[in-house]
């Protein structure tokens, strides 16, 4: 029969065999043998990794504790609504990191070019071309005016700008997708944003399996429909808030099960039901930071005046606010004493003046504020440089920056593009078919074929060019070896691309124009110099 020890760690009494080692220790050194099984006690409590011993004070934490996503986030969903929306109002890193986003993800906006699957539809080159054109005619008709707004004020570019805002600042919005018709506008789709916060259970229910923050859902956990208030629950400036009255939208049709409503939001989390603002992991020290740099401004004004705290033994201040008669003293005021220029106040017995230097500029701040921003940087997947728009490395440094940020930001407009461009697009070109606007063939009969007519390539700004001789000479090769076509980089240039295809006519007349004028434009143009790189610090 094997030998035990009880050792208690905590509230817990673990038993800890006893080997003919530990014997021989205990015999020699009992408290080391004591030790001993200490240690192996705590490691029977914890397993094999110590960031799961609960002997540790760091992992004592009461409020650790592991709940499904909903649980986790909808009890502090309003309150991190509301501290988000007041860093983009009151904070620099704030508003810098979210306008970035919007600025480098949507930008201009980001511009559909259909690409119908030829083969499936069994179509000509010509004839897929003329479609496509076709249909992107169609698309701008309904998307490039107001009236694609249901509030009649944005078109849709920068209806994408303001879906990304609303996602980033408070973690969800939503789309509705109605439909009325307007005098002057071929189609009834109009694009109804609706704020998070005024999906949520009808007179404050608490949630349920079925009803989670405004949304309904199936057994399967699918959004079945969302409930929406009459007006946002923090500005009931129209009615009482006895008259509050809640808008079920079905999530999907039921015939055609076509989405009616997009719900926009990064998840995380399986089972997740509402998204959480982009500056959740970093709020905290956003707010801090806001704090510490108001201190230190607030310090830096005192310290260009001159601080003056006169003194007396009595620590009576009736007499520090009345100047001496007999001297050249300073005006005296309803607030106290101003000194004027080369002005002596004249002091009573006893007292004394004494002055203030708060030591600012403080040399730690920027410091300290780039070590925090670094950190925001790193939640928020933008790097530092372009964080704080402040690149002073070299030009490998700084492109390696650039690379890295729009790996996010490419990201980020896949997801602007499959949660509200596509679906948007889809719609449109549903109602022009619907309507006879677009022939399409099959396309409600089979889904196969809807979707081979559906499909799109959507393109946005292209990252800007630290060196464009650089990167002109890197495409020329490209296109030299096959790798790309023009159009892939004509897409490619900063300030919104172009579209290679729409220029080709134009380039046509100009080169016969040359020509008609005997001129040969390629003899015009400068051969590429091929420029070496420079990696450390050397301006490009």
């Amino acid at each position: 029969m094997s030998l035990a020890t009880q050792i208690k760690i905590g509230n817990k009494t673990v038993d800890v065999p006893v080997t003919t080692m530990d014997q021989i220790i205990n015999f020699f050194s009992p408290a080391s043998g004591q030790e001993r099984f200490k240690i192996r006690a705590q490691m029977a409590m914890s397993g094999g990794y110590s960031a799961a011993d609960k002997s540790r004070r760091a992992n004592q934490s009461p409020t650790r504790r592991e709940t499904d996503a909903d649980g986790t986030i909808l009890p502090d969903l309003r309150t991190l609504r509301e501290e988000s929306q007041n860093m983009l109002r009151n904070s620099a890193i704030a508003v810098g990191a979210v306008k970035t986003n919007i600025t480098k993800v949507v930008g201009t906006g980001l511009k559909v070019k259909p690409q119908i699957s030829r083969e499936a539809l069994n179509l000509s080159d010509d004839a897929a071309d003329g479609w496509e054109r076709a249909a992107e005619r169609e698309f701008l008709l309904a998307t490039d005016t107001r009236e694609i707004d249901a509030e009649r004020q944005l078109t849709f570019s920068l209806l994408q700008a303001l879906v990304l805002l609303k996602t980033l600042e408070d973690g969800d919005v939503f789309t509705n997708l109605t439909r009325f018709n307007r005098p002057g506008s071929p189609y009834s789709l109009k694009l109804q944003l609706v704020e998070a916060a005024r999906v949520l259970n009808k007179d404050g229910q608490p949630d349920n399996s079925q009803f989670a923050a405004g949304v309904e859902k199936d057994a399967t956990g699918a959004p079945v429909a969302y409930h929406v208030c009459n007006q946002h629950p923090g500005g009931l400036r129209y009615t009482a808030r006895k008259n509050l009255s809640w808008t079920r939208l079905p999530a999907f049709g039921k015939v055609t099960g076509a989405p009616l409503v997009l719900h926009h939001f990064d998840k995380t989390r399986p089972g997740q039901t509402r998204g959480v603002p982009y500056l959740t992991p970093v709020l905290e020290i956003i707010k801090q930071l806001g704090r510490y740099t108001d201190a230190e401004v607030m310090a830096a004004v005192v310290s260009g005046m001159l601080s003056v705290f006169i003194t007396n033994e009595s620590g009576d201040p009736g007499n520090v606010l009345t100047p001496n008669p007999d001297t050249a003293a300073a005006d005296s005021t309803d607030t106290g004493i101003e000194l004027g220029y080369g002005s002596v106040i004249g002091l009573l017995p006893g007292e004394k003046v004494e002055s203030v230097n708060p030591g600012r500029p403080n040399p730690a701040f920027d410091p300290f504020v780039t070590a925090l921003c670094r950190q925001i940087g790193v939640a928020l997947e933008i790097p530092f440089e372009l964080l704080v728009k402040h690149f002073t490395a070299s030009y490998s440094a700084a492109r390696a920056a650039l690379l890295e940020a729009w790996a996010y930001f490419n990201r980020r407009r896949h997801w602007l593009v499959t949660s509200f461009c596509q679906p948007v697009y889809e719609a449109i070109i549903t109602e022009a078919v619907a309507t006879g606007r677009l022939k399409a063939p099959g396309f409600f009969s089979d889904p196969a074929i809807r979707r081979a007519y559906l499909g799109t390539v959507w393109i946005g700004d292209a990252p800007g060019q630290i060196d464009p001789l650089k990167e002109i000479n890197a495409a020329e090769k490209r296109m030299a070896l096959n790798l790309t076509t023009h159009s892939e980089e004509c897409t490619a240039l900063p300030n919104g691309g172009c579209d290679w295809e729409a220029k080709f006519p134009q380039l046509v007349k100009e080169k016969r124009m040359m020509l008609a004028a005997g001129l040969d434009d390629a003899k015009a143009l400068p051969t590429p110099v091929d420029v070496p790189a420079d990696d450390e610090g050397e301006e490009p």
